[in-house]
Formats: C-alpha cells, sequence, structure tokens
C-alpha cells in the first residue's frame, strides 16, 4: 500500500514544472489543517501566480489521486496530510529538493 502512495507521490513531483507542487506539500507537511483560500495566500507570497480555483483543483487532485489528505468538513473545507503519510512524503519532498 505504502509503495503505491510513494510511486504515486513521486509521479506527482516529476510533473512539477516550476516547483508549485512541491511548495504545496511543504505546506500541507506542516502539520496543520489549510482552507484552499489560505494555501493559496502562502503561494501567492511565495511568488507563485495561481489561481484560488487552480489550488482548489490541485488539492483535489491531491485528495483524489494521492490519497494523502483528509478533509476536515466545515464551512470552509480544512484539508490536511493524513498523519501516517507525514514521513514518507517529507522524505519523497526531500529527495526532490536535493536534486533541483
Amino acid at each position: 500500500m505504502n509503495g503505491e502512495v510513494e510511486a504515486r507521490v513521486r509521479k506527482y513531483l516529476e510533473r512539477d514544472k516550476n516547483g508549485l507542487r512541491k511548495e504545496l506539500l511543504k505546506i500541507l507537511l506542516e502539520g496543520k489543517r489549510f482552507t484552499t483560500n489560505e494555501i493559496h495566500e502562502i503561494l501567492t507570497k511565495k511568488g507563485y501566480s495561481i489561481s484560488p480555483r487552480g489550488v482548489s483543483a490541485m488539492v483535489g487532485l491531491i485528495s483524489a489521486r494521492l490519497g494523502i489528505l483528509k478533509t476536515e468538513l466545515g464551512e470552509k473545507n480544512r484539508y490536511y496530510l493524513k498523519s501516517e503519510y507525514a514521513d514518507l512524503v517529507r522524505r519523497i519532498v526531500e529527495e526532490f529538493d536535493d536534486t533541483s
């Protein structure tokens, strides 16, 4: 199971043209629960040009395809990394940091 998740996360990052995907995973690695608006604000402050809808699409993709996010439903949904995948994602992101 974890091998499958690892392969999906690697594939996701291999298609990361401008570092945006890696940055999004780093934000989620902080261990907090974020709304897509909060993620959008953080990414914009870091100089990434992405619309709020683009952030929603990325979060949806990570949630559906990679299966590493949990959603806390509410007035505004909050997304966070499943704790069982934190070490795996951190390790992969660090590897991609070393190669870029």
